[in-house]
């Protein structure tokens, strides 16, 4: 003859019981005690079961689903959190910096990556791969090999855009806005370097020799 059983007691060792059928059956619910449990309604757990886990016996819980642990302190995510991730509730994941997605498994960079960079996780940190042209955090700075000089800026892939007074692929080139006269050359914005026997600021004064 078995004991008696009072009300609330009741449905909870009826919510046991369905969760234990849930177990045997192949779930991948937490795993609970063998079939065949004794359940003891005068049974005390310290500390007490969490997240409505059923005190079966002394200090033994049995866990809903999504719980595990001696408590059912734990929440069990399924499948697991990825990258670090941290379980907080079943089937919800904590995400570290760089990763989201329900379980942790999406790759994400900040602001995303520019000109065709790839988000990949490098040494379990999230960064942009860029491609062989560009560069930066998220691959927004353009690269240009021969170099930007005199105030140039490199804004695509070997193309740079110059100040006033310069030309050229790497703003190598002055630009006078007068030219240099006699074999005079610029040498930087209106200003000529001179070849003898000229002078002045476009080389078109002949030097008096006495």
């Amino acid at each position: 003859m078995g004991f008696p059983v009072p009300g609330s007691a009741a449905l909870l060792l009826a919510s046991a019981l369905a969760l234990l059928a849930v177990c045997s059956a192949g779930s991948d619910a937490p795993r609970g005690v063998a079939v065949g449990f004794v359940f003891d309604p005068k049974a005390r757990c310290e500390p007490a079961c969490k997240h409505a886990g059923v005190c079966i016996r002394n200090n033994t819980c049995f866990c809903a689903k999504g719980y595990e642990g001696e408590t059912c302190q734990y929440a069990n995510c399924f499948p697991k959190c990825k990258n670090g991730g941290v379980c907080l509730r079943p089937g919800k994941c904590r995400c570290p910096a760089g990763f989201g997605g329900r379980y942790c498994h999406k790759v994400t960079c900040d602001g995303g990556c520019w000109n065709g960079g790839e988000c990949t996780a490098v040494n379990g940190a999230a960064r942009c791969i860029c491609p062989s042209s560009w560069t930066g955090s998220k691959c927004q700075h353009a690269m240009c090999p021969q170099g930007c000089r005199n105030g140039g800026v490199c804004v695509a892939p070997g193309i740079c855009s110059c100040p006033d007074g310069w030309v050229g692929g790497a703003c190598h080139t002055a630009v006078c806005s007068r030219s240099c006269m006699n074999g005079g050359k610029c040498i930087s914005p209106d200003t000529c370097r001179c070849r003898p026997p000229f002078s002045g600021p476009r080389c078109s004064d002949r030097k008096k020799t006495h």
